[in-house]
């Protein structure tokens, strides 16, 4: 799943606005910077949804030009924020800068792009998206209709964080919108101030529609959870208790995402699934951290156990079995990378002492991308 390039437009509608506001060029009072790349003037809406309210861009970049998409490409499940875009056919690099951020903390990044044919040529195009001066992914649209989003968990060094855009003579850079919201620092502890993490898919197993998105407000961080749900190979498992966090999370999934599972169909069988890594000219052999969200949503009896192992193309990921505890949230992840495999293969099987299968209720999947170099400054692309 290239990039975690998806059709989440559905899952992004905002319907209609709610009253316009004076555009700002810094965190509202969650901490939240949410731009609309490409709005004209100075002023901002509120999605329906969300209750999110969205700037335009004309305060984080000085360069540009933008544009309304094809209107074949605009239909009423479309979000605002993709009916327009902000391209830049001029300079090989092009920065939006986020201000009015505390240095040393930690913020997940994200940026989308619709193409939309905003510029009647119908090619699709490819350039580098960069953190500072951090390569952080390549940007290749295959389809007008699609969104690609881009997302990155970052410590930032500074009081500001440039996303720029970078031509490669391949396609005029654009950008549909961009997001930033703060993390508290214990979270994501494989993302340090040498190290940041790419998004490569975040999935919610056990919703029963393929349009039951989850982000904010259900996550307060904002987080988007891309429903998996493959009712041939596994059965749905959900309670509607809430599901506490412990001191020692430090991933902190909600509640409404752990408040769903799955197993497998067959109670003999195993949880099986799989993943290509995403390969490009600047990161060619990309390693990947995983975080597997655990927790048991059914009151056992007193002479039922729920232990499995969880393997990677056939190793032990955990040194021995597993068993989630009952309504509280916890995770198996990786702090370094995985070796690279050519395909991943996530296989989770019962012990011979267990009487459940094994179950699971979320993973994300990162890759990882250097932030060891020092960003540009803070008068570059404004």
């Amino acid at each position: 799943m290239a990039a975690w390039s998806w059709l989440i437009l559905l899952c992004l509608v905002a319907a209609a606005t709610a009253g316009v506001l004076q555009a700002r060029a810094q965190p509202d009072s969650k901490g939240f910077i949410s731009v609309d790349c490409g709005l004209p003037g100075k002023t901002s809406y509120v999605d329906d949804k969300t209750k999110i309210s969205y700037a335009a861009d004309d305060g984080f970049t000085d360069g540009g030009s933008f544009h309304n998409i094809s209107a074949e490409y605009i239909t009423p499940a479309l979000s605002a924020r993709y009916h327009n875009v902000r391209s830049f056919p001029d300079g090989a690099r092009n920065c939006y800068t986020l201000r009015s951020l505390v240095a040393g903390l930690k913020y997940l990044i994200r940026a989308t792009f619709m193409y939309g044919n905003y510029d009647g040529l119908s090619k699709l195009p490819i350039f580098d998206v960069y953190i500072g001066v951090n390569f952080w992914m390549m940007v290749n649209i295959s389809d007008p209709s699609g969104a690609t989003l881009l997302e990155a968990i970052v410590v930032v060094p500074d009081d500001f964080v440039q996303v720029c855009l970078v031509n490669t003579g391949t396609g005029t850079p654009f950008i549909s919108g961009l997001d930033l919201r703060p993390l508290e620092k214990k979270l994501y502890p494989q993302a340090n101030d040498k190290r940041g993490l790419s998004l490569f898919g975040r999935w919610n197993f056990g919703p029963i529609s393929t349009t039951e998105f989850i982000r904010y407000p259900d996550d307060p961080h904002d987080r988007i959870w891309m429903p998996w749900v493959s009712p041939s190979y596994w059965v749905e498992v959900s309670t509607t208790r809430p599901v506490q966090h412990t001191d020692e999370d430090v991933f902190d999934a909600p509640t409404k995402v752990m408040q769903t599972a799955i197993a497998p169909l067959n109670a003999s069988s195993n949880i099986e699934f799989a993943w290509v890594p995403y390969t490009q000219p600047k990161d060619p052999a990309p390693g990947y951290i995983t975080v597997m969200h655990f927790s048991e949503l059914q009151l056992r009896s007193s002479n039922a156990t729920r232990q499995f192992y969880i393997n990677l193309n056939g190793n032990m990921v955990f040194s021995q079995g597993y068993t989630p505890a009952y309504l509280y949230a916890d995770a198996i992840f990786n702090s370094n990378p995985f070796l690279r495999y050519p395909q991943y293969n996530i296989s989770i099987n019962a012990t011979a002492n267990s009487t459940l299968p094994p179950i699971i209720n979320a993973i994300e999947v990162f890759s990882v991308f250097s932030t060891a170099t020092v960003g540009t400054d803070g008068q570059d692309g404004m």
